[in-house]
């Protein structure tokens, strides 16, 4: 299934993932500004539902879609994101040692069955008496301007919550419990969102043993490798994501390149170890083992056509990359083998597809700067198919 939050808050998102869901996230550009209601619970409610409702006419295949939007209320007044250090500064003030209540409005539209299901959590919260200093210190931090009613209670903020009632994650902007509801109001069990997310791309011994074989064996490995050499930076330690039999990452490391792999698959990397002995491991490409910008390349050879969603990789990448580090990733493998054969393009949108990559490694600050091809194997009386190898350097900023 497609699970979609409708919502660019980092917090909710960290809580599904907490919660063992790895939700696709598209912003709804939703202007929260221009959007009134007869309470703030109303409020929320509505903004949810806006987010929502722009992120599904967007869609073009089917997805179950979450927007979420939170406001605190105190006194009947509706607080927002102040955007400002003078506003979030005031408010502060007029929080100190009260009480208030966390509005957050969930919305589910689910394409298949078209249902909408609309509701709202509340949550009471204790406020603390905050001394002048505190309040300019966590202003001066950033992190109340981008936030609703000017705090957090799972950031720099929870120290300066005392108390709540009710469901903590609603705090935090988006009720668990309660979306777990609505999915099951639209046939979705919780678990399965868990399955959905974990499913990992496996091997047996034995179709390992014969991956080389079947996929061009050391022919392809040299041609892959003499292209990515082409496009990498000299020196410097490079990362090869889905490393596999690590065929053409020790081809690369003849050529004079450190190379390390990893992969999810144990029987892949039994032989991947005896050509990269020490420089292998198993990971997931979308949580990788490694600190920030330690990589100075990072390869991703027949990957992200197999991914449910290659933002996530993206953004790993772009986590380990130094700044001007490259990504080098093949693209469009499925039509370059249609063109190759004679076929018409497929409609469906692949995860490697280039428009969707270079839109989406713009947010991760890559930027397409270089491209190549190499040579696949002849399968049957087809043409010999060229697929593209294209690079993109991290922002040095």
């Amino acid at each position: 299934m497609r699970f979609v939050l409708a919502s660019q808050s980092p917090a909710r998102l960290q809580t599904l993932r907490n919660a063992g869901v790895e939700p696709e996230v598209i912003v709804s550009g939703v202007d929260e500004d221009n959007v009134t209601a007869e309470s703030p619970g109303e409020l929320a409610r509505a903004l949810a539902v806006l987010k929502a409702r722009a992120v599904v006419s967007t869609l073009t295949d089917h997805a179950t879609v979450l927007g979420c939007d939170s406001v605190l209320e105190i006194d009947g007044v509706a607080y927002g994101k102040p955007g400002t250090p003078e506003v979030a500064r005031e408010r502060l003030r007029m929080m100190s040692g009260r009480t208030g209540v966390l509005h957050t409005g969930h919305c589910l539209f689910d394409t298949r069955t078209r249902q909408e299901l609309r509701e709202l959590a509340s949550t009471t919260v204790r406020f603390a008496d905050l001394t002048e200093a505190e309040i300019d210190a966590y202003v001066a931090t950033g992190e109340p301007l981008v936030v609703a009613g000017s705090f957090t209670v799972d950031g720099l903020g929870g120290p300066f919550v005392t108390g709540i009632e009710g469901d903590y994650h609603n705090v935090v902007g988006i009720s668990l419990p309660l979306v777990r509801r609505m999915l099951a109001q639209v046939g979705i069990d919780w678990p399965s969102l868990w399955t959905a997310t974990s499913r990992k791309l496996e091997y047996d011994e034995a179709e390992a043993a014969r991956y080389d074989e079947t996929r061009g064996g050391t022919q392809r490995a040299q041609a892959a490798a003499d292209a990515i050499q082409e496009l990498l930076p000299k020196g410097g330690r490079v990362l090869e994501l889905a490393v596999g039999t690590g065929t053409v990452a020790a081809e690369l490391v003849a050529q004079g390149n450190l190379v390390h792999g990893v992969d999810l698959s144990t029987a892949m990397l039994h032989h991947a170890r005896v050509r990269l002995p020490g420089h292998v491991a198993a990971a997931d490409a979308t949580q990788l083992p490694i600190a920030d910008r330690r990589c100075d390349a990072v390869l991703a050879i027949w990957l992200l056509h197999l991914l449910d969603d290659s933002d996530q990789v993206l953004a790993e990448v772009a986590r380990v990359l130094r700044p001007d580090g490259v990504f080098i990733t093949t693209t469009e493998k499925r039509e370059s083998t249609r063109y190759a054969s004679g076929r018409t393009p497929d409609n469906h949108r692949s995860e490697d597809a280039l428009p969707l990559l270079v839109a989406r490694a713009a947010h991760h600050g890559l930027h397409l700067d270089g491209a190549t091809t190499f040579p696949g194997p002849p399968r049957g009386n087809t043409a010999i198919p060229l697929y593209p190898l294209i690079r993109f350097r991290r922002s040095a900023g």
